[in-house]
């Protein structure tokens, strides 16, 4: 008999206004505005984004640079803990391993973000990224993260 567990830790949304502010949202400036990351989903605890593989994203052999890559799961590891912060607060990654696991040179990367444990100071996140193309679906990279959190009350007036 299997016993299936819920993802992640039981977290409730602190900042909803976070949530709505960012579906759909696609920035015009830093990482995400040039690599052209969109919010698909949000909720407590996991984040689905993505962005569209372009020519100015692939290196002189026609596949994507792994920074690319990295810079989404980064992007991912602080945003998915937003809604689940106090508002005021804020995240900054601490470190984060990826692994590369087939190249990409097409289509959409899509992260999906969990929220593996958290406490009131620290967040650990595992993120899957899929290459989503006309024929294919493909898990090409897997990375693990840890966030440490500031506090708004913490934050100089």
């Amino acid at each position: 008999m299997s016993v299936s567990r819920p993802i992640g830790p039981d977290l409730q949304i602190h900042n909803p206004a976070f949530i709505e502010s960012m579906v759909g949202r696609k920035s015009d400036t830093c990482i995400d505005g040039f690599l052209g990351i969109r919010h698909e989903e949000i909720s407590a605890g996991r984040l689905v984004a993505e962005f569209d593989v372009e020519d100015r994203h692939l290196s002189f052999i026609g596949n994507m640079h792994g920074g690319c890559l990295a810079a989404l799961c980064d992007h991912c590891l602080g945003v998915v803990l937003y809604p689940v912060m106090s508002p005021g607060s804020w995240a900054a990654t601490t470190e984060f391993k990826v692994n590369y696991l087939k190249p990409v040179s097409e289509g959409t990367c899509r992260a999906t973000a969990i929220i593996e444990a958290m406490t009131k100071r620290s967040a650990v996140v595992s993120i899957r990224v899929e290459n989503v193309t006309d024929y294919d679906t493909r898990l090409v990279a897997l990375a693990q993260g840890t966030c440490t959190v500031k506090l708004a009350e913490e934050r100089p007036d």
